[in-house]
């Protein structure tokens, strides 16, 4: 147990203490975001709004973390990460503290949408800093440090602002959540003074290749809009399958869906070392990581056992814990050749643009033709998940060969 323990540990060793800090700081900041889980509940029942109201206020939601997460990038790229943060974090604590004053649906449906606009532009940021303090070669367990602050935090988050909800109410909720984004920011500046920082990553760009002409990554960017519209039913379409199929309580979804997050924590750095020392590449383990995700859908359809939506889950976290970090770490990659904002907040664009319509298209089908057909549908879409990675690996083969064929001119 004590070996197996400091095998665990020695996979985080190396990492700097810049990245360290941004763990930190982000595992308070998505604990602090605790006001969104219980956002619907918030809704109907403070506010009195109807269910096809708090689907608008939703894709408000969804817009501002689109265009936030676009802008982030935009300003990443221009003033550097560091004044981004810092701007973004603090902000963020202003608006959550202000949206619990506002008590018709027009305004909360812009306060909310500016909310996610100023608190999303944070992360092109945050992975752009992640990169430039990471050594080349820890890149991928940074990100998986961020991941594992990001999981803690959702975890601990629900826990804490269920407990603030019983005490004092909503209002407390939003007060939290404000002051923990403040602290954050007071945080970062006293942490991550970037003149004193020590840089692992200098990346010097002559001649950028953007992102919206480099073949390479529109591929994987739609790739990953595919993957990201299928991992989401499980926060939307899947709790209701678990309820109304299998006749689970809540303690039992909550306890399915924690394990997700529990078993993230113990396994996906000690899984993400021993991947990187294996002979795969990055877009081959990504679309592994889609394949058994498309799998955890396809084998709830075999029996009627209850106990395969473990197996189901076990197989969704695996895939989540491979295809998140190696893509991630990709996108970093090819963001050295050009705008690492303007990349990053692409990536990021994947999944905010997937949360406007996923949640809603996957409950929509739901209705339409039922749970298992849903589980067949998304088990296409893991195929052409997988297919536009396949055609990326092909594509960057051909790129390679082509460039070995071209004559080498020596200059004298």
């Amino acid at each position: 147990m004590k070996t197996l323990f400091n095998n665990y540990l020695n996979t985080f060793k190396g990492l700097s203490k810049e990245v360290w800090w941004l763990a930190l700081i982000t595992l308070i900041n998505r604990a602090g975001t605790m006001v969104i889980p219980f956002l619907s509940i918030y809704l109907t029942e403070d506010l009195n709004l109807s269910l096809e109201k708090v689907a608008w206020v939703m894709t408000c939601f969804g817009l501002g973390s689109v265009i936030g997460t676009w802008l982030g990038g935009k300003l990443t790229d221009t003033i550097g990460f560091y004044k981004v943060m810092v701007v973004s974090l603090f902000f963020t604590g202003i608006l959550f503290i202000a949206v619990q004053f506002l008590k018709t649906f027009e305004s909360f449906c812009l306060g909310i949408f500016l909310l996610m606009v100023v608190a999303d532009t944070f992360r092109p940021a945050m992975f752009v800093a992640m990169s430039t303090y990471s050594k080349p070669k820890n890149k991928t367990r940074s990100v998986t440090l961020i991941r594992l602050a990001i999981n803690l935090g959702f975890s601990a988050g629900p826990a804490v602002g269920g407990l603030i909800i019983s005490g004092i109410g909503y209002s407390g909720l939003f007060w939290v959540d404000g002051l923990t984004c403040i602290a954050a920011t007071l945080l970062l500046i006293k942490v991550l003074n970037p003149k004193k920082a020590i840089v692992q990553d200098e990346i010097k760009i002559e001649n950028p290749e953007s992102a919206y002409k480099n073949k390479s990554f529109i591929i994987f960017f739609f790739a990953m809009l595919v993957f990201a519209v299928i991992f989401f039913q499980y926060f939307s379409a899947m709790p209701l399958y678990y309820k109304d199929v299998h006749l689970l309580n809540t303690v039992e979804i909550g306890l399915l869906l924690g394990a997700n997050g529990f078993f993230i924590f113990l396994f996906e750095m000690p899984l993400i070392s021993w991947l990187e020392k294996t002979k795969y590449n990055k877009v081959s383990l990504v679309l592994f990581g889609a394949f058994l995700t498309g799998l955890s859908f396809i084998v709830l359809n075999i029996t009627a056992w209850s106990g395969i939506l473990i197996i189901g889950m076990f197989l969704m976290t695996v895939g989540e814990m491979i295809a998140f970090p190696f893509s991630n770490s990709y996108v970093m990659d090819l963001a050295k050749k050009g705008n690492q904002g303007e990349y990053m907040a692409m990536y990021i664009m994947s999944f905010s643009i997937a949360s406007v319509f996923g949640f809603n298209a996957g409950l929509q089908i739901v209705s339409g033709i039922g749970f298992n057909s849903t589980w067949l549908v998304m088990t296409a879409l893991a195929g052409i998940c997988i297919l536009l990675l396949f055609v990326l690996k092909l594509y960057m083969k051909k790129k390679i060969n082509s460039n070995e064929l071209k004559p080498s001119y020596n200059s004298h």
